[in-house]
Formats: structure tokens, C-alpha cells, sequence
């Protein structure tokens, strides 16, 4: 190793880490010299990975987990304003209007936007509502419905940052909604002790079934993305199979439904029996900071980010790569089955076959928008919740057909999957932007100081 590549120290001490050094850069020097017990390598650890230094960061995945929180802003930006121009273009009360625009402007304008303004009337304040109950419902609907996509988001955005695609959400949901659905029908308990033990059931139950892939990923190399989607028809056939048999179908019922889980089982209705809100959101909470400290303060959440970082570089360090691998889709499982609590001891009270919906997936998209940080992921599951609530009165007040809002959600991933298309359209420059604030990965070196991963003199 030749001497160019040691950092230099004078007088015993080692020169100082430039306070302005971001997670990543940290993160890389950590791995390269295995915190510190040994000398940095010639190669630097950003090249490692198979990235060249000062070129745009490598696979496209790392793009989509790491990308700029303004080009996420920006996406849901543009998807809202191409979604109100296909919703004007398909409105007939449009095309009316727009034959007298320059005498009556407003007519015009107001069939534009009449649809986003019921759906924010549906799903943050609905301010013709008869009474302050009529009026908050809104708000209260969209928490709601974003508690299982922030649950199941957190899941997929932890897999994300250990540099797994966590594709099997949905089927997590379906192994926690079913473990935790038969201990609140079966068991018969006191109701704080009857809830906790539901929620440890969906907790375990999703644990098992993402702890499958990450053993198999673990153990035989096989490729997660594969194994998620094979076990989510496994989870989702399985589930229309027990409704049918005598331990879970309803008594007296032959549709494929469980019985109502006990009172005792249930989280408690945060606003009075007015609206569905429930405990189950606090949980969504608490699950959220209980992610942000396992990335950012836990060992074990930095083995994971070494691991998603560079595998190679994590194992010299002398990281167990397989048991993080396991473990960290063990518990993103885990959290995914924590949504199929929320929607079978909060939302619906009992097991059906669609008790998963198309939650699981969508948490991939909230994930993706929330660039897989806790607290994104968060605010991108309440989007996603009031998107999905206020579509419904968007529909029903102005006959607007309710997949519009699934084309606003597709084409947020489609400009999230695209950075330097986003950053075209609002003439951004990263690059310009690097060089002047001379932040990571603009390669400058300054004496005695790491400034790009790697140490030099």
C-alpha cells in the first residue's frame, strides 16, 4: 500500500473528519478501513461497489432509494397536473365551457378543478359538512386508510435500504392478518392482554413469512424478488383455502368469511364510534420511530445499511452478511404483517379473503416515494391514504371514474423512476449544484483530509 493512501497524522493524532462528510461517505470509510483498525486501501470504497468516482452513482436501483427528496416533491407535482389534464381532456363539461372561455373564463376553470377539490374535500376537510363531525370525517378516513400502507411501506423501505426488493408485502399482510385474526376469534381473554397478544401473532406471523426469503436469499442465493412473488400467491391461496374450513369460516355463513374478532381483541376507536379511526394508526407511529432508531442508532441498523451498501466491503468488515439478510426481512415482514392487524383488529373486525387488498403493493410505491426513510415513507403513506380516500367522493360528486387516482399514483413511480427526466422538465443541474457546494462525490481533496470516500494526504 503505497504512502499516498494513509491519511497523515501529526504529532500522534489523526487528522479530523470534516464535519460536512455525509451518512454515506462516513459509511463508505467505515467499511474501507473496518472502523478505523486498519489502513485505508488503495482503492477506494466507493469504487469497490463497482462505481467510478466522480460519475453519477451506479444501478438504478441505488437511483431510486437514494434519490433527492425535491425530485419526489416534484413528481407528485407532475403527476397531479398531467392527471388534471387527462381529466379535463375526458370531461365533456369541459369541452363546453372551453367554447365560451373568454366570455366566462370561471365556468371553465371550475370544471377543471372541481375534481381535486372534492378530493380534498374527501379526504382532508369537507367544509359544506353539516356539523364539525361531517366536516373532520375526512381527515379522519384518509388516517385511517394510511395506517396499513405506512405499516407495510416501513417493510419494504427497510428491505430497500439492506438492498433487498421486498416485493412479498402482500402476502407478509395475509400471514399477520391470519395468525393475528385466529388468536382474536379463538382466544378469549382480558382486552389489553387479548389486543397485545394479537398484535405479537401478526407480528410473528409476517416475520415467519419474510424470514423465509430472507433464509433462502441467506442460504441458497435465490433471488428475492422471485421468491416474494411465488409466496404471495402461496399466502393469498392459503388464506381462500382455511376460510373454507371449519377452524376459520363462519359459522351459520357460507361465504368464505371469519368470525368477528372479540371486543377485547379490537384497537380502540380513537374519536368516538363517528369514525373508523383507531389505534391502530398510533401504531403506525410508533412503528415509524421504531425504524428511524433502527437505522440511525442501532448497530444492527448500520450492518444493515453496510449491507445494502456493498456486501463485499460489509463481509471484510466482518459483518454477518447472511444473518442480516435474514434478519432484515424478517422484521420488514414482521411490519408488513403489523398492517394485517390494523385491518382485521381496526378496519374490518374480522378475516376475508381480500383483507390485503392491493395494500402490499401499493406500499412499494409509498416506499419508493418515501426514498425509504422512515419518516418519507411516513408522509408518502399518508398521500397514498388520502389519494385512496378522497378518490371515492372525488367519484361520486363529480361521476370523475376513481382509476384516475390509480394513474396519478403510476405515473409518481414513473417520475420517481426517472430523476433526469424530473430534473429536465424544472431545469435542475445536481452536477452544478455539487460543484458549488462542494459536498460528496464532487471528488475535490483537501489536505490531510477524506472528502470523496477515500483517504488521502
Amino acid at each position: 500500500m503505497s504512502e499516498s493512501n494513509i491519511p497523515r497524522q501529526e504529532n500522534g493524532v489523526e487528522p479530523e473528519r470534516p464535519e460536512t462528510l455525509s451518512d454515506e461517505v462516513v459509511l463508505d470509510v467505515a467499511l474501507d478501513t473496518a472502523d478505523g483498525a486498519m489502513a485505508p486501501s488503495a482503492i477506494p470504497a466507493t469504487s469497490q461497489g463497482g462505481r467510478i468516482p466522480h460519475a453519477p452513482s451506479g444501478s438504478l436501483f441505488r437511483q431510486i432509494v437514494t434519490g433527492n427528496a425535491m425530485v419526489s416533491v416534484l413528481s407528485v407535482v407532475l403527476a397531479i397536473v398531467l392527471g388534471g389534464i387527462l381529466m379535463a381532456v375526458t370531461n365533456p363539461r369541459v369541452a363546453e365551457t372551453a367554447g365560451y372561455f373568454f366570455a366566462q373564463p370561471g365556468d371553465m376553470l371550475t370544471e377543471v378543478f372541481k375534481p381535486y377539490v372534492a378530493l380534498v374535500q374527501g379526504s382532508l376537510f369537507n367544509w359544506a359538512g353539516a356539523d364539525a363531525a361531517a366536516q373532520l370525517y375526512p381527515i379522519t378516513e384518509t388516517l385511517t386508510v394510511s395506517t396499513p400502507l405506512i405499516l407495510a411501506g416501513l417493510g419494504v423501505a427497510l428491505a430497500f435500504r439492506a438492498g433487498l426488493f421486498n416485493i412479498g408485502a402482500q402476502g407478509q399482510i395475509i400471514f399477520g392478518a391470519l395468525f393475528g385474526a385466529y388468536v382474536g376469534f379463538t382466544w378469549h381473554l382480558p382486552f389489553l392482554v387479548h389486543l397485545l397478544l394479537v398484535i405479537v401473532a401478526g407480528f410473528v406471523g409476517g416475520a415467519v413469512w419474510g424470514g423465509v426469503v430472507g433464509l433462502l436469499k441467506a442460504r441458497t442465493g435465490a433471488h428475492e424478488v422471485i421468491v416474494t412473488i411465488m409466496l404471495n400467491y402461496i399466502a393469498n391461496f392459503l388464506l381462500l383455502f382455511l376460510l373454507t374450513t371449519p377452524a376459520f369460516q363462519r359459522k351459520g355463513s357460507t361465504n368464505p368469511i371469519s368470525p368477528f374478532l372479540d371486543q377485547s381483541a379490537l384497537f380502540p376507536e380513537l374519536l368516538g364510534p363517528q369514525f373508523r379511526l383507531h389505534a391502530g394508526f398510533l401504531l403506525a407511529v410508533l412503528a415509524t420511530v421504531f425504524v428511524w432508531w433502527l437505522l440511525k442508532r442501532s448497530t444492527l441498523g448500520f450492518e444493515f445499511r453496510a449491507v445494502g451498501a456493498n456486501q463485499n466491503a460489509a463481509r471484510t468488515a466482518g459483518i454477518n452478511v447472511p444473518r442480516a439478510v435474514i434478519l432484515v426481512m424478517a422484521i420488514a415482514g414482521a411490519l408488513a404483517g403489523l398492517a394485517g392487524i390494523a385491518q382485521v383488529s381496526g378496519t374490518e373486525k374480522y378475516l376475508s379473503g381480500g383483507v390485503a387488498a392491493s395494500i402490499g403493493f401499493d406500499a412499494i410505491t409509498v416506499a419508493l416515494l418515501g426514498r425509504s426513510t422512515p419518516w418519507g415513507t411516513f408522509f408518502a403513506g399518508l398521500l397514498f391514504g388520502a389519494f385512496r380516500a378522497g378518490g371515492v367522493a372525488m367519484q361520486a360528486e363529480t361521476q370523475t371514474p376513481i382509476d384516475i387516482v390509480l394513474v396519478i399514483q403510476s405515473l409518481i413511480v414513473l417520475f420517481i423512476a426517472a430523476p433526469p427526466l424530473v430534473r429536465a422538465i424544472f431545469g435542475l443541474n445536481p452536477r452544478k449544484k455539487k460543484k458549488a457546494t462542494g459536498g460528496p462525490g464532487s471528488g475535490s481533496v483537501t489536505s490531510g483530509k477524506i472528502e470523496s470516500g477515500a483517504a488521502t494526504a
